[in-house]
């Protein structure tokens, strides 16, 4: 239960703290060089504020051959943001370079992507009040919370 309690502290309010951002600077870029297993990418989007370009360490899941990148954190958080302003063009980092399109998944159809994915990122855990092998009926509840992309090709 420590682990869990130092998560939320570096996420406090939704934010990653001084901590957090250092340690999400450094996963993405591990991430983006292909050393960490593949499900574990780095997203890079343009921030809608500075023009840069952002990188966020992220968890994909696969469902039924489809890839899927969820904010533990919810709607208000910066990729997300900047993600759709962006339109949803983004950049996969993970040993190689993918350029994307992000397209948000209807809250019905949320719910075994969010079970797919609280298996597959144990440090989301602490931030979805929901067991990872709890009833599909428990994650669809929750599914409005919880912003989910499926990752296409981009055009």
């Amino acid at each position: 239960m420590p682990l869990r309690r130092f998560e939320r502290w570096l996420y406090r309010g939704q934010r990653p703290n001084w901590l957090a951002r250092t340690l999400n600077r450094a996963w993405a870029a591990v991430h983006a060089l292909g050393v960490a297993p593949d499900y574990l990418v780095t997203l890079e989007v343009t921030g809608r504020r500075s023009g840069r370009t952002i990188a966020f360490p992220l968890v994909m899941a696969v469902l039924d051959q489809e890839r899927y990148l969820v904010s533990m954190l919810g709607e208000n958080v910066a990729w997300v943001r900047n993600l759709k302003a962006a339109a949803g063009q983004a950049v996969l980092r993970h040993g190689r370079t993918e350029r994307v399109r992000l397209e948000e998944v209807a809250v019905a159809k949320r719910g075994p992507v969010l079970k797919a994915y609280l298996q597959r990122a144990p440090g989301a855990r602490s931030h979805v009040a929901i067991d990872q092998d709890a009833p599909l009926e428990m994650f669809e509840a929750l599914a409005d919370k919880i912003p989910v992309f499926r990752v296409l090709v981009a055009d």
